[in-house]
């Protein structure tokens, strides 16, 4: 079993349940594990009754287990934030206000979440050698999926970035002339340094995503969450990112056999339903269907989540630990 484990999927299908319930069934078996919700409505704490910050910590009861709470918003200021610092040391005090009204309309850009998201996705992959698992609870399928294609997109951007910024040092070192100092930056130059740090880390995240990450995909028995689930499968592919499998939530429990009230035929209606959608999913995924959980009565938390873990199909040794 690979280190990094991302649930994704169509918002309100249950990534935050999937992705809990693993995370408890591979701290239960030993394996030190870190949970890492990117959910703005913080769900991870409704489940362990808990409340978490940006930084990892233990877990109540959960001897093996971590859990941090990345929120956005917060990344997304300071991301820009540090970006403006960066800028400000290099231009002239006239133009640190441009900057400043730059970096404000880029907070509303399309994309800055998932900029901001993503490198804190690297920090977390970069800096988890104390953990064996690490379990993550993304964001709706359509915004994690712009997130998992920034390597492939950005590593030519810098690429080209870095060319143009050679360039333009290397005329601004021929035209030095009389007593002015050149800026000989060429192998120091703080730019050129940033865009490479840059790079590497998205080359970085990349080779760990296709190497050492695997993907599950929570759905509910309807078609418009299939219809997004065939998607995402689709688009994973493409990117060469590893989709291991299938974990359907939220199906009807069947009514005992004497039952024959209203409720009751609606209820076996509705199952018979849902078996046909868990029977297209058979059919038409490659991925197998690792989990199949009912509806509970109450919220998936404590005793629940323990038997949730337990009906999860997914393997939990990673390959640094030896099986019993």
């Amino acid at each position: 079993m690979r280190k990094f484990v991302f649930f994704g999927g169509k918002g309100g299908v249950g990534k935050t349940t999937m992705s809990s319930a693993y995370a408890v069934k591979s701290a239960r078996a030993g394996v030190r594990t870190l949970l890492v919700s990117t959910d703005p409505a913080h769900s991870t704490r409704d489940v362990f009754d808990q409340v978490f910050s940006d930084s990892p910590s233990s877990v109540e009861g959960e001897p093996n287990l971590d859990a941090m709470e990345i929120d956005p918003e917060t990344e997304v200021r300071e991301h820009l934030m540090e970006t403006k610092r960066a800028l400000s040391d290099q231009v002239s005090p006239a133009m640190v206000n441009e900057i400043d009204r730059q970096i404000e309309m880029a907070h509303q850009t399309p994309g800055a979440h998932e900029s901001a998201l993503f490198d804190r996705f690297i920090d977390v992959m970069r800096n988890a050698d104390e953990y064996d698992r690490v379990v993550f609870d993304t964001s709706p399928t359509g915004g994690t999926l712009r997130l998992l294609s920034l390597p492939e997109y950005l590593d030519g951007w810098i690429q080209r970035l870095i060319h143009k910024r050679t360039q333009s040092i290397e005329l601004f070192e021929r035209a030095a002339i009389g007593n002015n100092e050149p800026r000989r930056m060429m192998d120091g130059d703080p730019i050129i340094a940033r865009l490479e740090k840059r790079r590497d880390d998205f080359s970085f995240a990349a080779e760990t995503l296709r190497e050492d990450a695997a993907f599950y995909l929570v759905v509910n028995p309807d078609e418009l969450s299939i219809r997004e689930t065939e998607r995402a499968v689709e688009q994973l592919d493409s990117y060469g990112l590893d989709v291991r499998g299938l974990a359907v939530n939220r199906l009807t429990p069947e009514p005992d056999p004497d039952e024959n009230g209203r409720g009751a035929r609606f209820l076996r209606d509705r199952v018979e339903t849902e078996r046909n959608r868990l029977a297209q999913l058979r059919e038409d995924f490659d991925a197998p269907l690792v989990a199949e959980i009912e509806t509970r009565v109450s919220e998936v938390k404590g005793d629940f989540l323990g038997e949730v873990a337990d009906e999860l199909d997914i393997e939990v040794e990673p390959s640094s630990i030896p099986a019993d």
